[in-house]
């Protein structure tokens, strides 16, 4: 077993095992209940898990007290993938939700103002909100922490390869994620590292020394994403407008 390889070395290793994007069923196109999430995530050896729900912080915080409560070795960190008005941003070390709709510059601040990390989610995926279509990328760059380098729900397509380059090209700390929807993919991609993890400072500080394991998300999985939204949809729990 690699040192990036986090099946059953809980407790034998000093490593965290980390995944930055990952959905419950408080996101409009996901039916992953949290508990569901938090015992997948810890039995598959992940130290750290992102809950990064579309524009709400529901799912997070309640994964978070189940951790607490039944995984201890596992570390929930409440985030959110925020859309703004020219593409989506991923923020995490979050208490409170950050508005929709807000220009990109706008939510990383309110990010910043809970003293949270702000990351750029799948930026070259043609298929969803990237920053890119935009044309706000490198002038967001800056402001960031870290590039979503691998996104293992890209199957198609160059997108990893260049959010990659552009990661490189902007000194800026690439990441691989599952953008885990549902508990089948929870664990197939993630990045491995060292530092204390506990706080905002420290994760940033850890980043560029994380190594990347690039898991894919098959093409089953994917396909099930619809009906979680039709599901949803059904149950009043459909994507959050936007407030301008």
């Amino acid at each position: 077993m690699s040192d990036a390889e986090p099946r059953g070395a809980i407790g034998r290793r000093s490593r965290s095992f980390v995944d930055l994007h990952v959905h419950t069923s408080a996101s409009f196109d996901s039916l992953a209940a949290p508990r569901s999430v938090v015992r997948a995530a810890a039995t598959r050896g992940l130290t750290h898990l992102a809950i990064t729900d579309h524009d709400r912080l529901e799912g997070a915080l309640e994964a978070r007290e189940v951790a607490a409560r039944e995984a201890p070795g596992l570390t929930v960190i409440v985030g959110q993938e925020i859309r703004t008005r020219h593409g989506d941003l991923i923020g995490v070390f979050l208490e409170e939700p950050i508005r929709s709709g807000l220009d990109p510059v706008e939510a990383i601040e309110a990010v910043r103002a809970q003293g949270g990390l702000v990351g750029i989610p799948h930026p070259f995926d043609r298929f969803r909100g990237s920053l890119l279509s935009s044309g706000r990328m490198d002038s967001v760059a800056p402001l960031v922490d870290w590039v979503e380098s691998h996104n293992a729900r890209i199957m198609v397509g160059d997108g990893n390869h260049r959010a990659a380059e552009f990661a490189m090209e902007k000194g800026l700390p690439g990441v691989a994620v599952s953008d885990a929807h549902s508990v089948l993919e929870i664990g197939v991609a993630y990045i491995a590292l060292d530092g204390d993890l506990s706080t905002a400072e420290g994760l940033r500080a850890a980043l560029p020394t994380a190594e990347l394991v690039t898991g894919r998300a098959t093409v089953f999985v994917r396909a099930v994403t619809p009906i979680a939204k039709l599901v949803q949809r059904i149950r009043g729990n459909g994507r959050m407008a936007s407030i301008p």
